[in-house]
């Protein structure tokens, strides 16, 4: 094969006139019963130099020598076969030329060319397509065999098919095609048999298959679901093919087809939201994100810029992941933007930002959000989530701000951990300041699917590590909701606030977290409890074993938006807040780690301690 790779463009255009000569013979053979008269050779010698010239002339113009023959597809053949019909066409135009111009006479009988044109595009493509499958069948000859199955029987499934046989680390035999399309079910697509997704449990019971792979691009949540429900049952590795518009320069290799992730089976629907609302109130103005390098700043500046801000601040203290979110803008062309390196709780520092930039809206992200941290640290959870909080929600005040997004936390409700109560507490801080000439608007939602630091990347990284896995408890649940879906729901709130409410997300239904481990494991190929271990690990300090995104004495307003809720919070007098966080703010300062719990307790009633140090500030428990 390695000959086979090294002939050179003229060897190939020499091998083609061959076969020109070789389907001229056939013609005259064929048009003559194999019995061709004398005359007609004598004939024919004259004209072979203009047949060639033809020939050669097309082939040239057309560059099929050019075409490297050992990966010939569909549109070799097709460019082959136009440069071929266009020789033939020449030489029946040269015909007549010659017919009505010169002698009377033909360059060859019609009846030649159109035999000639026949065998000669036969013969090119028959011939590279058994240069391909010499090639495939001798590269994939001393491989291990994976057989795999299609899910989707469209173009993405065929341009799969067939980037697994021309690149693929392995020799891949596809078995199947599965298509719930009616019109394709018992059909063949380039020989392989289209099946409908209620017959693959029956082609996954034997074992045989190896892989599924997903290849339509757009499948629904339940369809996707369905089929890897089917083959984590017969303990099948499930692929998927990324979108188009993640292509290496629009074209797919082996290498980009990635395991499904669980990302991919717990999100819901896509969400239809009022596009044109959406980006008239952010088009054209100038927006602060801090917490910018976030997983939810970095996708609040990503959206943000494509609804057309005029110009995106990102502000962050951590320096190597804003670059990362700079160099990634750039890559995609953006310019409206300028990246921050300052940290929220540095009011001088954030009083010259704001005068240099004037922010029209701010988005406020930047927070600590780790639970058995912020635990052992009360302090600083309170210099930063509320301390950075007051700082920017005042300065916009004082600069004019038109509107101030707090980015909040279901563990604000009813919170049981300092990271939670502190979240809360900024709440409080920012209803108190009222709704004079910048609207103060809280989005509340539960946990994002792969953020950094989420249970998801750590349980990926876990399993590739080959376990365990680590649960903190066999009962715990979260909230789930994607990153883009998350920060598109903040912006339509932000969209329709009109100054101190708290938005709260339909986060659906709650998942266990075990079982989102078993389900991550399963995908990955291996056997939970077998392959990898999952170990339960007891609640860490402050962690609860589900979250609300609504406290008990809070109810809901609803709002134009189904999935958008405006939570009814406890009112709370502003200058009890105001002075409660400045009496919190200063024992922070002081690094009194006792007086900060002690002071969001007395602000935030229902915040209990769970598995805490801090358990013994709590009001005893009434009496049964």
């Amino acid at each position: 094969m390695a000959l086979m790779r090294s002939v050179p463009r003229w060897a190939i255009l020499l091998i083609d006139m061959g076969l020109c000569a070789l389907s001229l013979l056939a013609a005259y053979q064929l048009r003559f019963n194999f019995h061709v008269p004398a005359n007609e050779y004598a004939l024919l010698w004259p004209v072979l130099p203009v047949f060639f010239a033809v020939r050669l002339g097309w082939h040239l113009a057309a560059g099929v020598h050019r075409g490297m023959v050992r990966y010939t597809s569909t549109e070799d053949a097709r460019r082959i076969f136009l440069t071929v019909l266009a020789g033939s066409g020449t030489l029946a135009l040269l015909n007549v030329g010659r017919y009505y111009a010169v002698d009377g006479a033909f360059v060859l009988p019609y009846s030649v060319i159109i035999i000639d044109f026949m065998a000669t595009a036969m013969l090119m493509i028959a011939s590279r397509i058994a240069v391909k499958l010499l090639y495939l069948r001798t590269r994939g000859g001393d491989k291990d065999i994976k057989r795999v199955v299609l899910y989707g029987a469209g173009r993405s499934g065929l341009i799969t098919k067939r980037t697994l046989e021309r690149e693929g680390t392995a020799r891949y035999q596809v078995e199947a095609f599965i298509d719930d399309d009616p019109g394709k079910v018992g059909k063949r697509l380039e020989g392989v048999l289209i099946s409908s997704s209620g017959q693959l449990p029956a082609l996954l019971a034997d074992g045989g298959v190896d892989q599924v792979i997903i290849t339509i691009q757009q499948p629904g949540t339940e369809n996707r679901r369905k089929v890897v429900d089917m083959a984590m049952a017969a303990k099948t590795q499930v692929l998927t093919v990324p979108p188009v518009n993640d292509w290496i320069n629009g074209q797919l290799s082996s290498g980009q087809i990635r395991e499904v992730r669980i990302e991919d089976l717990l999100g819901r629907a896509p969400i239809t939201l009022e596009d044109a609302q959406v980006k008239a109130r952010f088009a054209g103005k100038r927006v602060l994100v801090s917490g910018a390098a976030g997983s939810i700043g970095s996708e609040l500046v990503r959206q943000l810029i494509a609804l057309g801000a005029a110009e995106t601040i990102l502000l962050d203290i951590a320096e190597s992941a804003l670059y990362d979110v700079e160099m990634e803008l750039r890559r995609k062309g953006f310019t409206a933007f300028r990246p921050v390196i300052g940290d929220v709780r540095d009011r001088d520092a954030m009083d010259a930002l704001f005068a240099a930039v004037r922010p029209e809206v701010v988005f406020h992200a930047a927070a600590y959000k780790h639970v058995p941290l912020m635990e052992a640290q009360p302090d600083q959870a309170v210099r930063t989530n509320v301390g950075g909080s007051r700082i920017l929600a005042d300065l916009a005040i004082a600069h004019g701000v038109q509107e101030f997004i707090l980015v909040s936390t279901d563990k604000a409700v009813n919170p049981t951990s300092v990271m939670g109560a502190s979240k809360r507490v900024a709440e409080l801080y920012v209803q108190s300041l009222g709704t004079g000439g910048t609207r103060f608007v809280t989005t509340r939602f539960g946990n994002v699917l792969g953020s950094n630091g989420s249970v998801i990347p750590l349980f990926r990284k876990q399993i590739a590590e080959g376990g365990p896995v680590t649960v903190t408890h066999p009962e715990v649940t979260r909230f789930f909701m994607t990153i883009p879906e998350a920060c598109r729901l903040v912006l339509e709130a932000a969209t329709m606030g009109k100054g101190g409410e708290i938005y709260v997300f339909d986060m659906g239904e709650p998942m266990r977290i075990a079982d989102l481990a078993d389900r991550m494991i399963r995908l990955s190929g291996k056997e939970p409890g077998r392959d990898i271990a999952v170990h339960f690990t007891g609640l860490r300090p402050g962690e609860k074993l589900y979250e609300e995104l609504l406290a008990t004495q809070e109810n809901t307003l609803p709002t134009h938006h189904p999935r958008i809720l405006i939570g009814r919070t406890r009112e709370a007098a502003p200058a009890v807040v105001r002075a409660a966080v400045d009496e919190l703010l200063a024992a922070a300062g002081h690094g009194d780690t006792d007086a900060c719990v002690r002071g969001m307790k007395a602000l935030v009633p229902e915040y209990r301690s769970l598995n805490s140090t801090y358990s013994n500030f709590d009001p005893p428990s009434p009496m049964p």
